[in-house]
């Protein structure tokens, strides 16, 4: 990492001001809170920065749906994120906004400066623009099939998939995502800025630099190699952000003043506190920055940026920290599949600190991705936190409270063995601190614990105090001390925890120079349980639909021995082969149903059907006596149909509950209430006419 030495200037992506901040924000800025506490911890000048991205298309669109301006709206969401990132215990110096006079500003000098040098340039192009909406289609706002590996559903800037970078244009089958039209090609003129000049300095920088992870190194070289893209750094309007000084109907492209926005953050912290400007920060040798971002951003962060920097003659970064994305329950976080948890729905029921806790459990210097299961989240912090650490403090304060009057004695000169022993592990904590590798700092915590657990249990200071109280107390002043500098410790990922344990230690301050064994012959206050276990898996913002759902391939189709209108169809639902009973014989042919996609109940209650058993239901909408089987064609066997919004219960159901939930058919779509039934790639197709009920 850094130098330690140097002025520390930490950033965190900036989020998007058109939404609440989500559990899958809140893993970077965990992660970057961490380092900054860490660092003021070890003495560093730091400034930790960040602020709300506040312009582009997407905001210009959402405000005019509300009929507010898009002033209003970005002020709104910015006041909602303040105020989640504050109970989620965010250290920032200064929480900005890109749409601040100091951006303005710095996009404008670093936009003339270019210019003037000869790295911005006009050119001719054809965009996307949509004729019903008349207006040319941001990134974001266009989707379609990867040039590249053919993804399907891709917004026009990148694949998530494969993580290449084109232009809208470039998509296969684009599609408006305002309308759902398919847009055209319209010409205009836009600046680019070189960055395929700036091709071998950065390849050169990338290869040398000692602080950018290894993976993401591969990464960024590749891109380079591959051949670097002049990048259009212009958008037309209607667009909310800085008009380009000269022009009418032309702005700064967002991701031309975002990342200015670290800079103009920076500058409102200079001028209020340090009575100087950003550029004198952003230009020195005593300045280091260190920018934590996350996987889906490295193209923006570690090509463009550092190509602007270089352009304008500001100093590099001096590291990258970057995670991989956050997974909730093994799956990608959706709204549709009902794991979409907001920052403010998880502060709603839980202890700020657990998640900290957890995160850093989780986080290590690698761009993988991280899973936040439930249950693991439950069973880490009832094991580790609540009964490893938290119980340990407490029960050791509680002891000295209620049997030495709450006074410390000294230390017990034949233990001095394990205090060393705890001792040495400080530096590989306060060393995987600094490397950003916090699951080590974990893990090496814990163990410091859990040799506190055992001391205590093989001291049994309940059975001595009986016979020794003096060496009773000298035990317990012991493990005080160790309770201590666990505070002091977890002070990064804990800061209400720890500062609360100090105080019941008597102490005022949490500072690396008092972990030692130094704390004896005071008065302690009195200990309080500070966390207690989680008594149920959590579930979070989670409604249920009653029914799990399928997509199942049907593999033989067959008579019902005992029954002349059904079939016994044998199907493939991903993970196993079912048998199901179908009343279909006479509506649809052997060779209708065989290798076709339908939908199936996989959590119905097994019921004979004239003395065969089937172990689930395949839908199909009727009306009128006409049936449609259910289909999703471009689905797979396994893939999971959901309520958008919902998440499927596990719970077995009968029929009748399931005939309960009213599923009807509206413009050939599924509905449950006003929810539509969906795989991950499509909608549940039913060729049926409207108002039909899905049984």
């Amino acid at each position: 990492m850094a130098k330690e030495s140097k002025r520390k200037v930490i950033t965190a992506a900036l989020p998007y001001a058109n939404g609440s901040l989500h559990l899958g924000h809140m893993l970077e800025y965990v992660q970057a809170d961490i380092f900054a506490r860490f660092l003021r911890l070890s003495g560093d000048d730091v400034v930790f920065v960040c602020a709300d991205d506040a312009h582009g298309a997407p905001i210009e669109i959402a405000a005019s749906k509300e009929g507010v301006k898009p002033e209003e709206l970005i002020e709104r969401y910015r006041l909602e994120h303040v105020a989640d990132f504050n109970d989620f215990l965010m250290s920032f110096d200064v929480y900005h906004t890109t749409h601040s006079s100091e951006n303005r500003a710095y996009s404008d000098l670093f936009f003339k400066t270019l210019k003037k040098k000869g790295f911005i340039y006009q050119r001719m192009i054809e965009q996307t623009y949509c004729e019903v909406e008349k207006r040319f289609l941001p990134d974001r706002f266009v989707k379609g099939t990867c040039p590249k590996c053919k993804a399907e559903e891709q917004y026009g800037d990148n694949c998530e998939k494969c993580n290449s970078v084109y232009k809208p244009i470039d998509l296969v089958e684009p599609k408006c995502v305002v309308c759902g039209a398919s847009p055209v090609r319209k010409s205009s003129v836009h600046y680019f800025f070189k960055l395929s000049s700036f091709s071998q300095k950065l390849k050169e920088w990338v290869t040398n630099h000692e602080n950018i992870q290894p993976e993401i190194k591969n990464f960024v070289l590749n891109w380079i190699n591959s051949g670097l893209e002049d990048w259009d750094i212009t958008r037309d309007g209607p667009y909310f952000g800085f008009k380009i000084p000269g022009e009418l109907n032309k702005y700064y492209y967002v991701w031309l003043d975002a990342p200015i926005g670290y800079i103009a953050a920076t500058e409102k912290y200079a001028k209020e506190k340090l009575k100087k400007t950003a550029e004198e920060l952003w230009k020195s040798p005593d300045t280091d920055v260190i920018h934590i971002i996350g996987k889906d951003i490295i193209y923006f962060h570690l090509l463009f940026w550092p190509a602007m920097l270089m352009g304008v003659g500001y100093s590099l970064p001096s590291a990258y920290v970057v995670h991989g994305h956050l997974t909730v329950n093994n799956e990608k976080m959706s709204k549709s599949r009902g794991n979409f948890f907001t920052a403010r729905e998880y502060l709603d029921k839980f202890d700020p600190e657990l998640l900290r806790f957890y995160y850093a459990s989780n986080l290590s210097r690698t761009s993988s991705d991280i899973n936040l299961d439930f249950q693991d989240f439950q069973n880490k912090i009832n094991s580790e936190l609540v009964s490893n650490i938290s119980n340990f403090i407490y029960r050791t304060l509680n002891f000295i409270n209620n049997n030495f009057d709450s006074k410390l004695g000294k230390m017990p000169a034949e233990d001095r063995l394990l205090a060393g022993t705890i001792q040495s592990k400080f530096d590989s904590v306060l060393k995987s601190y600094r490397e950003c590798n916090y699951r080590e700092a974990v893990k090496a915590i814990l163990e410091i614990s859990s040799l506190g657990n055992k001391y205590l249990q093989d001291r049994e200071p309940w059975k001595l105090v009986k016979v020794n109280k003096n060496k009773c107390r000298e035990i317990l002043t012991l493990s005080a001390n160790i309770a201590k500098n666990l505070a002091i410790l977890l002070y990064p990922i804990l800061p209400v925890f720890s500062v609360k344990i100090q105080k019941q230690l008597g102490l005022n301050r949490i500072a690396l120079s008092d972990l030692n064994f130094g704390l004896t012959e005071t008065k302690i206050n009195m200990g309080r349980i500070i966390f207690t276990p989680i008594e149920e898996t959590p579930k979070i913002g989670s409604e249920l639909f009653p029914a799990n759902l399928k997509v199942a391939s049907v593999e033989s189709v067959e008579d019902h021995p005992n029954a002349d209108k059904l079939y016994v169809l044998k199907v493939n639902i991903g993970d196993e082969t079912r048998t199901l009973v179908a009343g279909l014989k006479g509506m649809y042919s052997r060779e209708q149903l065989l290798k076709r996609n339908i939908v199936v109940v996989t959590n119905l209650k097994p019921a004979k059907l004239r003395g065969v058993e089937s172990q689930g239901m395949l839908l199909a909408a009727e009306k009128d006596g006409k049936i449609e089987i259910l289909s999703a064609p471009k689905s797979v066997p396994g893939d999971s149909v959901f309520a958008e919004g919902l998440t499927p219960s596990e719970d077995e159901i009968t029929f009748e509950q399931f005939q309960a939930l009213g599923l009807s058919v509206e413009a050939k779509r599924v509905f449950y209430g006003d929810r539509i039934l969906k795989t991950d790639k499509e909608e549940v197709v039913a060729v049926i006419e409207d108002g039909a009920k899905v049984r």
